[in-house]
Order: C-alpha cells, then structure tokens, then sequence
C-alpha cells in the first residue's frame, strides 16, 4: 500500500511560504511580549499524565489527551495546554524569583479534536503568564498585552471585542442565592457556556433540569445582563456588593487603563478549564464571516497548591496560531506576498570564478547579509530567473571577465539599477538592496 503524502489528520504541513507567514506573525507577537519586559520560556513535550489530572478540565482528559504508556511504564502525554508546565516550572522557583513574574511562550500543542475550521489537533499557542502582581493589575496588564498585539498588526476596536465576566460573581450566584451543590453547578458551567449557541427555548429546557420556579427566572435574568453597567445594577438589586467588590473595582480601572473601549461585560463566558477564580475572559472577531474567538483566558490564584505551595495568585491568556492566522487574513492584516529574507544571489559563469564567489559571498555573510551561493555553473539567464524566483533583493555575477576586477557589479532587481562595489565598499551594499 502506497504511503499517503498528505500529513496525519488535524496537522498541517507549512511549506516555505506558509512558514513565512508563520514566522512574521510569531515574530510580531515575540516584538510585543518583549516591548511589555515578558520573558521567554518553554517546557518538555511529554509531561505525565496525572500533571494534567491534576488541574485540567475533565473533557480535555477524557477526550482530547494524545497519552500513552512509556517503556518505563509511566502514563505520559503530549501536552495539550503549557499552564500545568508553567506551573510546575513556577513551583520550583517562585520564592527566590523578583515579582510580579512575566513569561511567555508559543509552545507546539496537541488535542484529539474534530478538525474544523478556526480548530486543529495540533497547533501552536500564545501562552503569556503573569504571577504574584498586585490584584487586578495582572489582569488589567494581561488585556494591555493582548489588545496591544493585535494593535501591532493594525487591528482596533473595530476588529475585535474582549468579552469578560468574573467566575466569583457566578460563584456567589451559585452558593448564595441558587444554594447548589458541586456537581450540579459544574453542569450548569456547562450549559452556561452553550447559552449563546441554542435558542431561548432549548436554553430554557436545559436549566428547568437542575433549576426551577423563582430560581431558574433569577438565573435566567442574569445571563441576559449585556453590560457592566447591568451587572452593576444587578449586583446592587440582590446586594451581592461584598462578594464581589473586586470586581467592581476590577471595572474601575478599565478606563484608566485605556481598555474600557474593547471590553464588554458577557456572563456567558465562564471558560472550560477548572482553575480559573477570578476575571476569566475572550477575544472575539468582529468579522461576521468568522465570529469567533481568537483567545481567552482568565485569574487564578490556586495553581500552584498541586505541588503543595501557598497561593499564589496568576492570570494568563492562550491565543491559538490557528484563529489568529484566520483573524489577521479575513482583515488583511498579514501581507500577500511576504517575501523570503533574502539580500544577495552570487552566481558564477565558469569554474574558474568559483573560488572569487565564494570569496565575495563570505565577506557578505560576515556583514550579516543573507547570501546564497549558486551551487554550479550558471549562464546569466539562468542566474537572474533563479534569484527573482527565490525572491533576492540584487545579484552578483562573475565571470572570466571579473577574475582581475576589485570592483564588481551588483544589481538591484526591483529598481533595475546597478552599482560598483569592492570588497571594502560591501557595507553600503545593504543599503543600495534594501533601497526598493
């Protein structure tokens, strides 16, 4: 049987071109992590499996985990999501490390999920982490980094929208007023995370299982609250200020943050995972061609209790390479043509001129210019098709005649122009390529 040359299901195969496009966009969200002092960091690819039993939601166990058994008998699994690594790393060092710490990672992840569009089994992610800053403040400087990500890339509020609830204001929901048990409020979590999804009667019939009469008519009016100021007023009606003073506060500071103009108040967005306790949110697309959400995230501040440690309160965002790519391509936020970083083809007609390229093409490279050497003999037709199909900025080409030569002409290809160098004059070259 014929080995098939498409990749495994839900991965993807990225070509030059495609990994262009992959690295501008990587590159830009690096810039930025880095613009706000977030340092980089990476964990292993396997880690056991009870790390993610631990602290990851039971429909990522159950159902999306690659794991498998090793040759030392331990339960492992591709990671499926980097906070159980990061938390783990966090664990070892958070009491010698200067607060609040920054990091960040774009990890390689894998889930057995259905393929579909803005959703793959393997993709790579935007991981930015913040732990041990003062509360609120990590999470408004969280929502800073995301919307100043997407800014680099010429997005606005135009473009996007962060939706943002609290999960201690559904937490009081549940405890105070509804007065549910455990089991029945992660069912209702997950009702409440479908609510958008199905119509007004199907939502009905789904919370008449587990709440009836004046308590499902109070929840229901609370996931029909469409601002902060409705929440606002709706915390005041049922005089829940106390419980959920941090929120408040949390709103306060949106607009000194110069965040409140992408922030809407949403009690439909609760997050899957079981870690969150605080601010939990997502980045949705305005296009009405992909209305969906770009990343999400949230407040934590019990994560790091698995290894035994104090709180330690945290809050983080995930921004998958998938609907990120999708975002920026529907707005025409990642150019057409993205052109490979090369800046000079040296070709060489004979072989006697053979040693002369290489001797130029060394001295380019030491000048941090990105030089091909043409591997063999080439007529100049050949030469120059070859250099605008690969995408270089200019061409040298030697032959018999400029054996004796200390100055050589270079041509620019897109200005069609030329121009003499010596191997002491290289340093301008730069500038007469880069010149288009």
């Amino acid at each position: 049987m014929a080995l098939s040359k498409q990749p495994y299901r839900g991965t993807r195969d990225f070509f030059p071109i495609q990994m262009r496009q992959r690295e501008f966009i990587f590159e830009q969200i690096t810039k930025t992590a880095h613009n706000f002092c977030f340092e980089s960091y990476d964990g292993p690819l396997l880690e056991e499996v009870d790390l993610y039993l631990a602290k990851s939601g039971e429909e990522l166990i159950n159902e999306q985990i690659y794991s498998f058994v090793d040759r030392g008998d331990r339960k492992v699994a591709i990671r499926p999501e980097m906070t159980p690594t990061l938390a783990r790393m966090v664990a070892q060092i958070h009491r010698e490390f200067p607060k609040p710490i920054r990091w960040f990672s774009i990890p390689n992840l894998m889930r057995y999920e259905k393929p579909q569009k803005g959703r793959l089994r393997e993709h790579w992610q935007f991981n930015a982490d913040i732990f041990g800053a003062e509360k609120n403040l990590g999470e408004c400087e969280i929502l800073k980094l995301i919307v100043s990500i997407l800014k680099s890339f010429g997005a606005n509020q135009n473009h996007f929208e962060i939706l943002l609830n609290d999960r201690r204001i559904v937490e009081v929901i549940f405890k105070s007023k509804l007065q549910i048990d455990t089991g029945t409020q992660y069912k209702i979590y997950k009702i409440i995370d479908k609510a958008k999804k199905v119509s007004a009667d199907a939502l009905d019939k789904m919370l008449s299982e587990y709440l009836q009469g004046d308590k499902k008519d109070f929840f229901l009016e609370y996931l029909n609250l469409k601002s902060f100021n409705e929440i606002s007023l709706f915390i005041k009606k049922y005089k829940l200020e106390d419980e959920t003073q941090d929120f408040l506060s949390f709103v306060s500071l949106l607009k000194s943050w110069d965040l409140e103009t992408y922030c809407l108040y949403d009690p439909t967005i609760v997050r899957g995972l079981d870690y969150y306790t605080g601010i939990v949110f997502e980045v949705f697309d305005k296009n009405p061609e992909n209305r969906r959400a770009l990343c999400g995230g949230g407040a934590y501040d019990n994560l790091l209790q698995i290894f035994n440690e104090d709180p330690l309160p945290g809050v983080g965002v995930g921004m998958g390479d998938v609907t990120l790519t999708d975002f920026l391509l529907g707005h025409k936020f990642i150019p057409e043509i993205i052109q490979p970083p090369f800046d000079l083809l040296v070709a060489y007609m004979n072989q006697t001129a053979q040693l002369k390229a290489l001797e130029w093409t060394d001295h380019c490279r030491k000048l941090n210019l990105n030089v091909e050497l043409l591997l063999g003999e080439a007529r100049p037709k050949k030469a120059f098709s070859y250099a605008e199909k690969k995408g270089h900025k200019g061409v040298l080409l030697i032959g018999e005649n400029e054996l004796d030569q200390t100055e050589l002409v270079i041509k620019n290809l897109k200005l069609r122009t030329e121009k003499k160098f010596t191997l002491k004059s290289l340093d301008e070259l730069k500038g007469f390529l880069c010149n288009q």
